[in-house]
């Protein structure tokens, strides 16, 4: 695997890559293996967006359920026995399930009563694999086909042998038929690649980070998952479907009410910067619901034989209302001479959501803060801390490189792209 991926990049040039390949012998764990460890190094070194599909769940499992199928779907899909399958775990690469893109019927299939569908339009794929928890994994979700259930037979039957289930792709056997059809993360993954390909074509000084940044800012869960997952937790839903499914265009460009500010820089361990986000005063006070959508990326050093997977972390918190100062004073080292180290109020942080304990155990983290009411109080600079963290890498030369994405939004049909370019250029 390391040798084609260095030949890809050093004879042709490519800077994303995927792998729809996944080793059913080692399910996520509490330690990674080293195949992950080989993408994130290559990742790394090679400023590479590494794609992976999260595995396909063993069919054995649901069709142990037998017709219970319909209604223990979704359930069955958070089985311990249904994890993210290695090398998904890999956490410089983009980890990638499946949804599903329609309900798998044809038309002759509504008049069957026997053919049924598991899933429809938006809604986790049956096959898809869940996440442990450690980090938000998988990263990003795409469409892979579904499944379906035939009573007759008492089955579930996926694209490989009913063409509506499945998504169109190329067949192997490509003398007898140049196309086919087949269900699976595997065909959810290179999606995700061509959409960062797409990234890295547009912004040919883009880094993997800023890509990575781009694609989780972008990101939505469709309203089909949402509300077939409505009775789990947050926490639960992320594991299954990780930040959403990216929309390429939404990452290509602004709007004239939705306004997208990237950052790529790099920090020595153990330090902090501080970014001030322009808010205009039409963002706070025009009535509707508005948000702040930050996204961070880094590729931290890796070693599968330590405790401690990966040598560095890093965090980010989004202020609002308090000055440049305080915001300095509160992320700043405090001696012991100095007395007790200096706190914002709560009032002064942006309730971002996930929370900084569910999203800061990957390398790729993306909060939203939403408001409805006015934010007149809090005036109109923000400030969004990022912190880096050592850990057993000690002493990185360059520093640890990282990517930023901000998307500042607003329900209404406002100037938001006028006023901030106005702001940032003064």
């Amino acid at each position: 695997m390391e040798e084609a991926i260095r030949r890809l990049h050093d004879e042709f040039g490519c800077r994303v890559i995927n792998v729809s390949l996944a080793d059913r012998s080692h399910m996520a764990g509490a330690k990674r293996t080293a195949w992950a460890a080989v993408l994130d190094d290559l990742a790394r070194e090679l400023d590479l967006v590494v794609v992976v599909s999260a595995g396909n769940s063993d069919y054995s499992l649901v069709h142990s359920l037998g017709d219970r199928v319909l209604a223990e779907y979704p359930r069955f899909l958070f089985d311990p026995t249904n994890r993210l399958l290695e090398p998904a775990t890999a956490i410089n690469a983009l980890t990638v399930g499946s949804v599903t893109e329609g309900n798998g019927l044809d038309q002759d299939d509504h008049e069957l009563v026997d053919v049924q569908p598991i899933a429809h339009a938006g809604q986790p794929s049956p096959f898809t694999r869940v996440g442990t928890g450690q980090g938000i994994k998988p990263d990003l979700v795409d469409y892979g086909g579904t499944a379906v259930f035939v009573g007759l037979t008492q089955t579930v039957v996926d694209g490989s042998q009913r063409p509506s289930a499945g998504v169109l792709t190329l067949n192997n056997a490509y003398l007898e038929r140049l196309l086919t059809t087949r269900s699976g993360t595997s065909f959810a993954s290179p999606r995700v690649a061509y959409k960062a390909a797409l990234l890295r074509d547009a912004f040919s000084g883009a880094t993997a980070n800023l890509v990575r940044a781009l694609l989780a800012i972008s990101a939505e869960i469709p309203d089909g998952a949402l509300e077939c997952l409505a009775e789990f937790t947050d926490e639960e839903v992320r594991n299954l479907l990780g930040y959403g499914v990216p929309n390429v265009e939404m990452a290509l460009a602004s709007d004239d009410n939705r306004v997208i500010l990237t950052a790529e820089d790099s920090l020595p361990l153990d330090r902090f910067a501080v970014y001030e986000v322009p808010i205009p005063e039409l963002f706070q006070v025009t009535k509707g619901r508005r948000q702040i959508k930050v996204a961070l990326a880094f590729d931290p050093p890796v070693r599968h034989t330590r405790l401690h997977y990966a040598g560095a972390s890093m965090s980010f918190r989004l202020i609002r209302g308090a000055s440049e100062d305080e915001v300095f004073h509160a992320f700043r080292k405090w001696e012991k001479r100095e007395g007790p180290a200096a706190k914002l109020l709560d009032k002064f942080n942006c309730t971002l959501s996930p929370g900084p304990q569910r999203r800061e155990g990957g390398t790729l983290q993306c909060g939203i803060f939403t408001a409805q009411r006015t934010l007149a109080a809090y005036g109109n600079r923000y400030f969004l801390a990022v912190r880096c963290e050592g850990g057993w890498a000690g002493n990185l030369p360059e520093g640890q490189r990282f990517a930023l994405a901000v998307e500042v939004s607003h329900q209404a049909e406002v100037p938001l792209y006028e006023r901030m370019r106005l702001r940032i250029r003064a």
